[in-house]
């Protein structure tokens, strides 16, 4: 029964995916905004946003033991981008390879790419610096949370600034069909488009959540700990299912839009929800939240490598995903 109600929202989330991504299509090409910015910002800050609040709650409303409430944000705050770059663009290619080929090529805009990966490593690179300063050190920590969050900030500046140019470049958001609540008969107009962004919004968020109690049912009879539970399952139940938009996207030949939705949340939680982690958590490097930032860290470095000599093809997101399994293996073996 309960792996039942887990394939139900799990069909859910992809109804209202497809909800979410038509309506975000006919919002950019109505704002007049680069695929850049529609992905990059407002997929990624949309979808992600209701994981946001896990590690808050973690942190300022959860059990009555500290402990387990920091190890729980911690968990959460890193495990969204250790999975976004590996099981997440593993998954991408996956969904291609047939059409694609393995040596095929995948063709974002190199440049909006080129930004969302350089700010994630910037302050993920902070983020592990920060792990081996003292907690004594309280200026030293609140110092760098500060730089990260107004790295985020100098980050969405950027990305605005660069649409107008893309757009004149050929990089506007298209919509590839009609919106979908125009065959209720309401007119296409930016009322209506946000109404249904919204029911889209909302729908993932209500299969998201259910999918979350789900597997918070099923982890104690798979048998596994506090931490991994943060690092692991949490970001694979509240991330993964609404990153199916990418998938959606990807699968439509809409690459920018596919991978400005994943490196956008990227920088969003490599950004903001550390800078709270070093701020108010130990942030110590214990083994399993040191070797997934590193992992993490290698796979970002990855992506950029192979995007910038030569271009991104199949074949290369599926190292991320070897990364991926490399991790596991490391920490349940």
């Amino acid at each position: 029964m309960l792996f039942l109600e887990l394939f139900g929202f799990l069909l859910l989330i992809l109804v209202a995916a497809e909800i979410f991504v038509n309506a975000l299509e006919h919002l950019g090409e109505k704002l007049n905004i680069s695929e850049g910015v529609t992905g990059s910002l407002f997929a990624a800050v949309g979808t992600a946003m209701p994981e946001t609040l896990v590690p808050l709650l973690a942190i300022f409303a959860g059990t009555g033991n500290t402990a387990v409430n920091q190890e729980i944000g911690v968990g959460a705050i890193l495990g969204a981008p250790l999975m976004l770059s590996t099981l997440t663009l593993f998954l991408m290619s996956v969904a291609v390879v047939k059409r694609r080929g393995l040596l095929g090529h995948f063709t974002p805009e190199k440049t909006g790419l080129k930004r969302d990966l350089d700010f994630f490593l910037m302050a993920f690179l902070l983020a592990f610096v920060a792990m081996f300063i003292p907690h004594g050190e309280g200026w030293v920590r609140a110092g760098i949370a500060f730089v990260m969050v107004t790295i985020y900030f100098v980050y969405v500046m950027l990305t605005l600034r660069a649409s107008a140019g893309l757009v004149e470049g050929g990089h506007a958001t298209e919509a590839g069909s009609p919106m979908l609540l125009t065959r209720l008969g309401v007119p296409q107009n930016l009322f209506f488009i946000l109404v249904q962004l919204a029911l889209g919004l909302a729908l993932l968020i209500t299969g998201a959540k259910g999918f979350i109690h789900g597997v918070e049912a099923a982890a104690p009879i798979i048998g596994i700990s506090a931490l991994l539970l943060s690092l692991l399952i949490i970001p694979i139940a509240t991330e993964l299912p609404e990153k199916v938009n990418s998938i959606l996207w990807i699968r439509k030949r809409k690459d920018t839009l596919a991978f400005g939705n994943i490196t956008g949340a990227m920088v969003f939680q490599g950004t903001l929800l550390p800078a709270i982690g070093i701020s108010l958590t130990p942030w110590a490097p214990q083994k399993e939240v040191l070797l997934g930032v590193l992992i993490t860290l290698i796979a970002a470095f990855w992506l950029r490598w192979a995007a910038l000599n030569g271009g991104l093809r199949v074949w290369h997101l599926l190292v991320n995903g070897a990364l991926y399994v490399t991790y596991l293996t490391a920490v349940l073996v």
